[in-house]
């Protein structure tokens, strides 16, 4: 297949992804849109002035939202590396019920998930708080995490760190100047992957911040349920946004091949 039809499917694909979303774009700048129209007969950037106003919840509900999954995120990363080297490198008794109880919280609705733990956050005084909902935000994160680093490890050329060791490198020269460099690309999709799924919680925000923890779309389901169409455009676009650039930004690096990965040199 040529460049030039590689790049013509590419964009119809982004086309067809993006499509959907082009109504939620539309609302945020119109001021009225009913059948049959096919486009809003008023266009108006009051909804944005609205919803970026001081008066308004929406931009500390961004910074709030934004610090969660960063928080959820890292402590993903933190737990998952380890985690998923164990799963790549070695073989074990009871790997595969390990793998099981990795997916069980993926697997079982959030609903579910959510009522079992906040008995124990409660008793743990973690409701109603930031911190908890970082740390539930790990349930649905942390087996992303693991598996996306379980792949990367089982691709990895482990006796590089013997060489090194061999060599006179301490520990953490071992894991910063070995390690890290072969498996950075892996770490990014981990961690992009942790950081959508924790700042597209609604279920498990709710339930352990219980209305006091305000985010994006816990705003969003209320204006949507409230049927304030602009209002719910402009918090679905602001929603996409962080997506969106990451996605740019870490795209060169996702698409990167580490020295050690696969027998490179």
């Amino acid at each position: 297949m040529s460049a030039r039809w590689r790049l013509v499917l590419g964009l119809m694909l982004v086309v067809a992804s993006m499509a959907p979303l082009l109504p939620l774009g539309l609302w945020s700048v119109a001021r009225g849109w009913y059948f049959p129209q096919i486009l809003p007969a008023t266009w108006t950037l009051e909804p944005w002035a609205r919803a970026l106003s001081p008066r308004s919840d929406i931009p500390e509900a961004f910074v709030t939202t934004t610090a969660i999954a960063l928080a959820a995120a890292a402590l993903s990363l933190v737990l998952g590396i380890p985690a998923g080297r164990a799963l790549g490198l070695y073989r074990f008794r009871g790997k595969a019920l390990v793998e099981l109880a990795l997916l069980a919280p993926v697997i079982v609705p959030g609903i579910a998930v959510g009522l079992g733990i906040h008995g124990v956050f409660l008793r743990l005084g973690l409701t109603n708080s930031a911190l908890g909902v970082v740390l539930v935000h790990l349930v649905p994160t942390l087996p992303y995490v693991v598996f996306v680093m379980s792949g990367v490890f089982a691709n990895y050329d482990a006796a590089a760190e013997a060489q090194a060791r061999s060599l006179g490198a301490r520990p953490l020269q071992v894991l910063w100047h070995v390690m890290l460099p072969a498996i950075a690309p892996g770490v990014a999709v981990a961690g992009l992957f942790a950081f959508l799924v924790s700042w597209s919680q609604y279920i498990l925000t709710l339930t352990i911040g219980g209305g006091r923890v305000v985010t994006l779309p816990l705003l969003l389901y209320a204006q949507a349920g409230a049927g304030r169409n602009d209002q719910a455009g402009v918090l679905a676009v602001l929603s996409l946004a962080p997506g969106l650039v990451i996605l740019a930004l870490v795209a060169r690096r996702i698409t990167g091949r580490g020295v050690m990965i696969g027998g490179a040199g």
